[in-house]
């Protein structure tokens, strides 16, 4: 016996009240941007600047210990990680120490890499620091330059690859989706401060993708029961093409939410900010796939008869029953 999460033959109404989701839709945007213009997003190091320390030692890693003999320091954010460095041998414990630059400083000065190291040591005084590399504004503001502009290319493509392979109707309703969920997904992190850093960017581009999966599965169901359904309502079509998908995209969704939920739980500080991206991004590429995607493309109409040239595609006042 097969586990079904849906059943095999549903007939859900999803644009019963499309108006409705798509108005929630737009409300949680503008609450997301609200707080975005308001407070703004918690930037890690890599956005604001900062200073990385490699250390080396006999005695194994103790991320909790390091992080509890630094914090009378009053350092504000500072990531522990352990890392394997094959060029120090099977031997050596390395740490990779990132420390936010101080207040009105381009990073963090040399008194507090060496109170650091005092700190340290007062835990594991056979402990080196065998680097110490600083990351100044200007590269950080660089950083945020190429990260917005990854994310706006990534979207840009997307729009062209629809467009190519369905039509502009289709087009605009997968970038609408993915516009909408990288926006909810910024407007989570700014409403919520979680630190917001090159992984979270990794994640929007990830769920970029994701969505852009689950939006294709549908669209091409769709594009098939055009050809199929010719004397059917639009909202018809869609109605049935994404119930006839259902079934795929909750068990897509809940098989990757258990991986996700299962790193979130038990990965530890270093990548939670970036799995929790990746939760709220499946959660809201599903959501956006059926109730923006889909009900765009309701709006904005398509032609019928994909054998010829439609003068009408597109318009929503077209007699989508010709």
């Amino acid at each position: 016996m097969r586990l079904k999460l849906v059943p095999q033959n549903t007939s859900f109404d999803f644009f019963s009240r499309w108006k409705l989701w798509l108005g929630l839709s737009a409300l949680m945007i503008i609450v997301g941007m609200a707080s975005f213009a308001y407070q703004g997003l918690n930037f890690g190091i890599d956005f604001r600047g900062g200073t990385t320390v490699r250390t080396e030692s006999p005695q194994p890693v103790d991320v909790a210990a390091y992080r509890a003999a630094m914090d009378p320091l009053g350092l504000g954010d500072v990531s522990i990680t352990e890392v394997f460095d094959p060029t120090f041998g099977d031997d050596e414990n390395v740490a990779m120490i990132r420390i936010q630059a101080q207040e009105g400083a381009e990073s963090v000065t040399a008194q507090v890499v060496n109170d650091v190291q005092a700190a340290l040591q007062g835990h594991d005084p056979e402990i080196k620091f065998i680097s110490v590399e600083s990351v100044g504004p200007k590269v950080s503001g660089e950083l945020v330059q190429t990260a917005v502009l990854a994310v706006v290319l990534a979207i840009g493509a997307v729009l062209v690859y629809i467009w190519l392979r369905f039509e502009w109707q289709f087009a605009l309703g997968a970038v609408a989706a993915l516009v909408h969920d990288v926006a909810l997904t910024i407007g989570i992190f700014s409403e919520l401060q979680i630190k917001f850093d090159l992984a979270i960017i990794a994640a929007l581009l990830t769920i970029v993708g994701y969505s852009l999966n689950d939006t294709v599965v549908v669209f091409d169901r769709v594009r098939e029961n055009l050809r199929k359904y010719k004397k059917k309502d639009l909202k018809d079509v869609l109605n049935i093409s994404i119930n006839e998908t259902l079934s795929r995209t909750v068990m897509t969704s809940v098989t990757t939410l258990l991986a996700l939920i299962s790193l979130y739980v038990l990965g530890g500080d270093v990548i939670r900010g970036f799995v929790f991206a990746m939760i709220w991004g499946v959660i809201v590429g599903t959501y956006s796939s059926v109730f923006v995607a889909s009900a765009i493309l309701l709006y904005l109409g398509v032609k019928r008869d994909w054998s010829k040239p439609s003068n009408t595609a597109g318009n929503q006042y077209a007699d989508i029953d010709a």
